[in-house]
């Protein structure tokens, strides 16, 4: 049996929405430049770590708008809630979610 870690940004990078902290939110983006150091710095075999801003979220509660920013340390150390299939980051509550398709043929 073998024993693969899950990774928040792993999840985030197919996800097409999100609910944090019960509010969904269509609205989140990744930055994609500090992702490519991230990359690098694997391929190499050096650690990576940054304060920087890797996730951005915006939702919609009610009249109120509410944005939430997350940086790179704070989405690798999110912890993975199997029984919920969702993420504890600081003190929010995440869940990545895939869009439903389907083909117009079928």
């Amino acid at each position: 049996m073998t024993d693969t870690t899950t990774y928040l940004l792993d999840q985030l990078e197919t996800a097409d929405m999100l609910v944090i902290d019960d509010l969904h939110a269509f609205d989140f983006q990744l930055d994609d430049a500090l992702l490519d150091q991230a990359d690098a710095a694997a391929e190499a075999n050096e650690a990576f770590a940054s304060e920087a801003v890797v996730l951005s979220i915006e939702a919609q509660d009610g009249r109120e708008r509410k944005r939430w920013q997350f940086s790179y340390n704070a989405v690798m150390e999110a912890q993975y809630l199997a029984a919920e299939d969702s993420w504890r980051i600081g003190e929010h509550h995440l869940t990545c979610l895939a869009a439903v398709s389907s083909d117009a043929e079928d």
